[in-house]
C-alpha cells in the first residue's frame, strides 16, 4: 500500500504542520487525498467517564491520573438524553472508558440507568476503585442487561506491571478479576502488546498466573499496542484514499471503530460527540452535539492512532 510516510520513529509534531496551501483535514502532508470513513449506523456507543483515574500510567492516552481534569466527570443527567437518542437510532451496547470509570461518582448510576436499556461494557483497571464499590455492583446483576469488563494486566509479570500502575496493582486487579468472576460477571483482559513477542507464549504465561489465584484461564485478551499520551505523534504513515483499496466495502470497514460507533466526551459542561475512543485529544474529531448530526459527518483517518486500526485491526470494542 503506497502510504505517505514510511517512518516509524517518534518525530515532533511541530515538524508535522501541513503547508497552508493543503487542507490537513482533507489531505496528507504530501497532497494526497485521505483515507475516510463513512458511518454504517450506530451499533455501539461508548461514554468517556472523564479521565481522573487513581493510578497515573506514564504510557497512558488518556494522561490521566489523580484528580485530572482534561475531561471532567460525567454525570447520569448528562448521558441521558444521548442514551435514549442512540435507543432511537439502534443502538446495541453501551461502553464505558476513562481515566477509571469507578473513579466518578455518578458512575454506578449511569450504568446502572444504561443496563436497564441494553447490555454494559466497562472498561476498568478493577483495582480499589472498583473493590469500594462491589457494594453496588452486585445489584446490578438483577437488570435486564449484562454488565461485562475488561480488566488492564499489561504484562504476565508483577513487577514489570507495577513499574508503571504503581506497586501492589498488579495483585489487586487479579482480585478485582477474581471478585467480578466470584459474583457472575463475564470479564475479559486488555494486555499491552510488543513487536517481538510470541502471542501464544505471552497468553500462556498469563493463564499460569491464573490458575494460581483462582481465576479461569479460558479469559479473552486484547493486545495494544502503545498509543502514545495525548497530543503526541508516532510518525505513523498517513492513510490515503488509496491505502482504503484495502477495505472497498461496507463489510471490510466495520473494523473500524467510526464506522459504527461513536464517543461522548464532556467538555466544560457541555457533551459532545465524537469520532472513536481513540481521539478525544483532537478537536476536530469533534463531530456535534448530538448523535444524529455526528453520524452524518465524514471521519477522515488524520489521527495517528487511526492507523492502528488501520493495519491491525485495533478495536476497543468487547470481542464477539
Amino acid at each position: 500500500m503506497p502510504f505517505s510516510a514510511n517512518t516509524a520513529q517518534r518525530i515532533p509534531a511541530t515538524e508535522l504542520v501541513a503547508p497552508r496551501h493543503i487542507d490537513s483535514w482533507t489531505h496528507t502532508r504530501a497532497g494526497e487525498p485521505r483515507g475516510y470513513i463513512d458511518a454504517d449506523g450506530l451499533r455501539e456507543l461508548w461514554i468517556h467517564t472523564g479521565t481522573a483515574c487513581n493510578l497515573a500510567c506514564s504510557f497512558c492516552l488518556e494522561g490521566s491520573h489523580p484528580g485530572d481534569g482534561r475531561i471532567p466527570g460525567m454525570k447520569l443527567d448528562d448521558v441521558k438524553p444521548f442514551l435514549h437518542e442512540a435507543l432511537e437510532l439502534g443502538v446495541e451496547q453501551f461502553s464505558f472508558t476513562g481515566g477509571e470509570p469507578f473513579v466518578i461518582r455518578d458512575f454506578i448510576h449511569i450504568l446502572d440507568y444504561a443496563s436497564h436499556h441494553r447490555p454494559c461494557f466497562v472498561l476498568t483497571n478493577a483495582t480499589d476503585p472498583l473493590l469500594k464499590r462491589t457494594h453496588q455492583l452486585l445489584p446490578l446483576k438483577d437488570n435486564p442487561h449484562p454488565v461485562r469488563f475488561r480488566v488492564s494486566l499489561d504484562f504476565p509479570d508483577a513487577a514489570r506491571h507495577d513499574v508503571d500502575r504503581g506497586e501492589g496493582s498488579f495483585a489487586k486487579a487479579l482480585e478485582g478479576i477474581r471478585w467480578l468472576h466470584k459474583h457472575g460477571f463475564a470479564v475479559s483482559i486488555a494486555r499491552q502488546s510488543e513487536a517481538d513477542e510470541d502471542p501464544e507464549q505471552v497468553e500462556a504465561a498469563f493463564r499460569s498466573i491464573f490458575r494460581e489465584h483462582g481465576i479461569p484461564e479460558d479469559l479473552a485478551f486484547t493486545a495494544f499496542p502503545d498509543f502514545g499520551t495525548p497530543g503526541s505523534e508516532d510518525g505513523s504513515p498517513e492513510i490515503t484514499e488509496t491505502c482504503m483499496e484495502k477495505y472497498p466495502t461496507r463489510e471490510s470497514q466495520a473494523h473500524f471503530m467510526c464506522s459504527n460507533t461513536r464517543m461522548l466526551v464532556k467538555k466544560d459542561d457541555r457533551v459532545r460527540v465524537y469520532a472513536c475512543t481513540l481521539v478525544d485529544d483532537d478537536p476536530d474529531y469533534d463531530l456535534g452535539g448530538t448523535l444524529k448530526e455526528s453520524l452524518d459527518t465524514r471521519i477522515m483517518l488524520r489521527h495517528h492512532r487511526c492507523f492502528a486500526c488501520y493495519r491491525f485491526g485495533a478495536s476497543c470494542s468487547a470481542p464477539e
